[in-house]
């Protein structure tokens, strides 16, 4: 059966870093972003385009899962409530065994990440506020697996979610 990892948490923790590892770990696997399925300019979250990114979302990945080139299929985004986690599920609708991975990280962690990337023109300085202000809505339980990204490895949060899925199944 395939496998449907979501992979989950503020900007700055390292998610889409993470997930271009582990799509070399779980290969042969589709990864999708889902920044990719909500690029605007300028950006702007209203109930319209958060409606976009979901039937985006859910079309792509049910594609990726009606594959047969990709046995793994991983999703990355900033979800910060498990409702959107249940929502992206029912309009998949594809029967697979699920995994929820959240990525965590200190403030000053995300903080420094993110100055790193504003420095390097890759976001707009905006992203810091925002990140640091979701950050507590993760302390939640999701219901899946939380990773401190803190001092770690992009490869070596790669291997431990590789590992966990080789011998865990959530739902």
């Amino acid at each position: 059966m395939k496998k449907l990892i979501f992979v989950n948490g503020t900007m700055g923790v390292g998610k889409s870093a993470v997930c271009n590892e582990l799509k070399k770990l779980l290969a042969p696997c589709a990864f999708l972003d889902g920044d990719w399925c909500w690029d605007l300019t300028p950006f702007a979250v209203t109930q319209e385009t958060k409606e976009l990114v979901l039937s985006n979302a859910a079309h792509l990945l049910r594609s990726f899962l009606n594959c047969t080139a990709a046995e793994n299929v991983l999703f990355s985004w900033v979800m910060p409530r498990r409702e959107i986690v249940d929502e992206l599920l029912a309009r998949i609708g594809a029967k697979t065994q699920f995994f929820l991975f959240t990525l965590t990280a200190r403030p000053d962690t995300v903080r420094a990440r993110l100055e790193g990337d504003v420095a390097a023109g890759r976001r707009t300085p905006d992203v810091i506020a925002r990140a640091l202000a979701r950050l507590p809505l993760y302390e939640a339980d999701m219901g899946g697996v939380k990773i401190a990204t803190d001092g770690m490895a992009v490869s070596g949060i790669a291997r431990t979610i590789a590992d966990t899925l080789r011998t865990k199944e959530m739902r």
